[in-house]
């Protein structure tokens, strides 16, 4: 039996906040049933065509669900929604500012008749507060929380490469969603969650907030080297490659010296002999690694650095990490299939094996429209005068 076996979660969602929630909801053995725009659909459907034909974002935060074509803003939407919400443990939405609210799904409007009912609301800054109507996308989020200020080179800011903010909201969000089953066990009472994007990301900015304390300069943008501490990053080798690797204590600073530099002296030099003065020396002393370097290989440093116990890692580009080696070893990656047929996911990390998760398919648009009509007891005629009036 999986954990979320019984729960059902109602989504009305788009992009990857909400849905990168509720998948990992349907991970864990949840009903989760994905309310789309007919004919359009979640508009995350149509962000690139990467994954035969189908968008890479969509694949990615959608497996395991199930899909109501259905216009919220038609006439006959409240009814249909009304016999999901009777039914549902869950009710997650990430809609635009006040949307929910002015369709009847605040929590308020909720609780009333559906007690038990847990509502989770995803936005990008709360639902008060003078920036609550504020548009909010990922790299918008990224810039507000001070994120960008931290990330890319010293002439230049970055964002990350990834949907950073959308990630870390829809992580809280899952993380409250099932806190608030466990608490719902103890109190038979649904509750309200609040989750927005800026706190998921000024949560995690909690280093270099603390780093800038009180008026302090806040951590230098390196790159991808670290800020703070050195060496910590990436340094070429002599066969065109790159590779990562860190130092944390003045142990490993000596053992770097004597076995991977084969420069025992440097360990006493009064410029790197502590982690600040290294920081501050970082010019000189990255010239000493790069010419080091530059007579190896990227294997050879790594086996230096293997055998001195000097943490390091390759600088993969997304082909790498598709066959890399570690992931293959442990059996992470299983078929999961898709209207373009079956294609490779990750297992979801902390799942041992398969039997443990849920990892079905992802779903085309409306696939499951009618027979949750049915389920929830309209008949064949009345889904095709839904159907007619263009409600579904």
């Amino acid at each position: 039996m999986k954990a979320l076996e019984g729960i059902t979660v109602v989504a009305l969602e788009h992009a990857i906040a909400a849905p990168f929630c509720t998948r990992q909801l349907a991970d864990l053995g949840a009903r989760v049933i994905k309310v789309e725009r007919p004919g359009v659909g979640d508009f995350a459907r149509a962000y690139d065509q990467r994954v035969r034909g189908l968008a890479s974002h969509f694949v990615w935060t959608n497996r395991s669900k199930e899909s109501l074509a259905l216009d919220l803003k038609h006439a006959r939407a409240p009814e249909v929604l009304a016999r999901l919400l009777a039914k549902a443990d869950v009710l997650v939405q990430n809609l635009a500012p006040g949307a929910a609210a002015r369709m009847g799904l605040s929590f308020e409007a909720l609780h009333e008749k559906y007690p038990r009912l847990i509502v989770c609301d995803i936005s990008g800054y709360g639902d008060d507060g003078p920036y609550r109507d504020k548009k909010a996308y990922d790299l918008l989020i990224q810039s507000e929380s001070g994120f960008v200020s931290t990330t890319g080179s010293a002439d230049e800011p970055a964002k990350a490469g990834c949907s950073i903010a959308d990630i870390a909201a829809g992580m809280y969000a899952y993380s409250n969603v099932l806190a608030a089953l466990i608490e719902r066990g103890r109190t038979g009472v649904g509750k309200h969650i609040d989750v927005s994007m800026l706190e998921s990301m000024v949560e995690w900015m909690g280093y270099p907030m603390y780093y800038a304390f009180e008026g302090a300069a806040p951590p230098p943008r390196a790159g991808a080297a670290h800020a703070t501490i050195y060496p910590y990053g990436p340094f070429p080798t002599g066969d065109g490659k790159t590779v990562m690797l860190g130092l944390q204590n003045e142990r490993e600073w000596q053992a770097f010296c004597d076995r991977v530099l084969c420069r025992p002296e440097l360990a006493a030099d009064e410029r790197f002999s502590s982690n600040a003065r290294r920081t501050a020396a970082r010019e000189a002393l990255r010239a000493i690694i790069v010419d080091a370097f530059s007579g190896m290989t990227a294997a050879e440093v790594v086996a230096r650095l293997d055998e001195a116990s000097i943490a390091n890692a390759n600088v993969n580009q997304m082909a790498d990490v598709w066959a890399h080696p570690q992931l293959q070893a442990r059996g992470r990656w299983v078929e999961v299939r898709t209207p373009a047929g079956a294609v490779p996911a990750l297992l979801p990390p902390g799942m041992r094996d398969a039997d443990q998760v849920r990892m079905d398919a992802v779903p085309a648009l409306g696939q499951h429209s009618e027979a949750l009509l049915m389920e929830l007891g309209y008949t064949g005629s009345d889904i095709e005068g839904l159907r007619a009036h263009k409600a579904i």
